[in-house]
């Protein structure tokens, strides 16, 4: 299943327009998925970010037979940032707040996130493009946090 929604994620990468960086970017960890999860959550925030809410996926898949029980959404975001782009490129709502995908993967956790650099390309605001480049940075950053 896991690969089904990474595929689905590429996919919907590559109908977004052209890409100018990876689409995904995609981190394991040794951590255990309760120790990744509070490793992300810290980074986060330390990051100056906002974690807006953790969205549980693995209820909806167990329903449909599949077996997880450690798979999560991280929403967060800083509210100016996001505000700005939604004033200014309302084209980009759909990819508002930032999010993260951790789920359990063995002893090991995967982090997916899309990487926010491929849709700079729908920008007409250089400010706004900075602000996805920093994004892209930041992410790398809490990424390498998680180890």
């Amino acid at each position: 299943m896991k690969r089904l929604l990474l595929i689905g994620l590429l996919v919907c990468s590559w109908l977004a327009g052209p890409a100018y960086a990876e689409d995904l970017l995609m981190f394991r960890s040794k951590q255990t998925f309760p120790e990744a999860m509070l490793a992300l959550q810290g980074s986060i925030v330390e990051h100056g970010y906002i974690v807006s809410r953790v969205q549980r996926v693995d209820i909806g898949l167990t329903k449909s037979g599949y077996k997880t029980d450690k798979y999560r959404i991280v929403f967060f975001g800083k509210p100016s940032e996001v505000n700005a782009i939604k004033f200014a490129e309302p084209e980009l709502i759909p990819y508002l707040p930032l999010k993260i995908a951790i789920f359990a993967e063995g002893q090991e956790t995967m982090l997916v996130a899309a990487n926010p650099v491929q849709y700079a390309s729908f920008v007409r605001n250089t400010n706004i493009a900075d602000i996805l480049k920093r994004w892209e940075n930041d992410l790398r950053s809490i990424f390498n946090d998680v180890q």
